[in-house]
């Protein structure tokens, strides 16, 4: 039984149909360069290459935003910057810690690289939640999350705007959450004008939402629009050259949520019942509609119903 699940295993990794091309770099400003992961959700097939991620070229060092969903995809980020640059892996920023940008997180330590995240991350990795998503991703993305993929905290927990210089550039990173989730992290490389800001946009799909403030949300992406930057690198999808207008998809699909999901929990009306009448023609052409639009109207449904006004 052991021999046949071994070799299993390995008939899927040499699958053709899930061996999938070497990650590329995509420069998008003279020194920051981003990988795109693949539309829908994670899965097998996709081997959980969902989000994005990036990485800064600076005189002395590399700084990462993100880590991508699995080890192996970790390793292969890795390889990715190689192609851009021999120097060391100096830091990776952790935008939040959701398993799509985290699980390749073990890679990255095995180099050295110092981790930093937002001390409410600490929380959810002491939680129930955590293991129970560890659990799932061992068995929906086998092999790909092994039995043996443990979760990677941070070295150095960052609740307020923090400025550092590496290698002549200048970082800030700030806080923007509670919005997508308690611990929302955002970057600006500043002689660059690049602004990485995890999954406050969704670029060109529809937004994963599950328990988010949305409220929070909402105010979050006003607040980033003033930032006007140049470049501006979302969790998932396509960068964006027009913040105000890129992050308009997700703002307006969580006003919307807002507005359908609260007009049904004030009137007392049947989520189910109010879920079929709303008319969702506006978004359901998107990319993960299916998977995760009727979640996350729930998931608003109860928050609003729970006073979340």
């Amino acid at each position: 039984m052991r021999l046949a699940f071994i070799r299993l295993v390995l008939a899927l990794i040499c699958s053709p149909a899930l061996i999938a091309a070497a990650l590329e770099p995509i420069r998008i400003s003279p020194n920051v360069y981003y990988i795109r992961g693949e539309s829908g959700v994670p899965s097998a097939a996709n081997r959980g290459h969902t989000s994005n991620a990036g990485f800064v070229v600076t005189g002395d060092g590399v700084v990462v935003f993100d880590a991508l969903g699995t080890p192996v995809l970790g390793q292969e980020f890795i390889a990715a910057i190689r192609k851009v640059t021999p120097l060391p892996i100096r830091r990776v920023i952790v935008s939040h810690y959701h398993a799509d940008h985290v699980y390749g997180l073990p890679a990255f330590k095995a180099l050295g690289a110092e981790i930093w995240a937002h001390p409410a991350a600490d929380l959810y990795l002491k939680s129930d939640a955590a293991q129970q998503r560890l659990a799932e991703r061992r068995t929906t993305l086998a092999p790909w999350v092994g039995p043996d993929m443990r979760l990677v905290g941070a070295d150095r927990w960052v609740d307020r705007e923090v400025t550092f210089r590496q290698g002549g550039v200048t970082f800030r990173v700030f806080p923007v959450g509670p919005a997508h989730t308690p611990e929302d992290l955002a970057m600006i490389v500043e002689e660059e004008g690049v602004l990485f800001v995890g999954d406050l946009m969704f670029g060109g799909r529809l937004p994963f939402v599950g328990e988010a403030d949305s409220k929070a949300w909402i105010s979050a992406i006003d607040r980033i629009v003033k930032f006007n930057p140049k470049v501006m690198v979302g969790g998932h999808g396509d960068v964006s050259r027009d913040a105000a207008t890129d992050l308009r998809l997700t703002r307006e699909y969580l006003v919307y949520l807002r507005e359908k999901m609260g007009a049904a929990a004030d009137a007392l009306e049947d989520f189910d019942e109010a879920y079929s009448k709303t008319d969702w023609s506006r978004f359901s052409h998107l990319p993960a509609f299916h998977e995760a639009n009727r979640r996350n109207a729930y998931n608003t449904y109860i928050r609003i119903q729970g006073g979340d006004k």
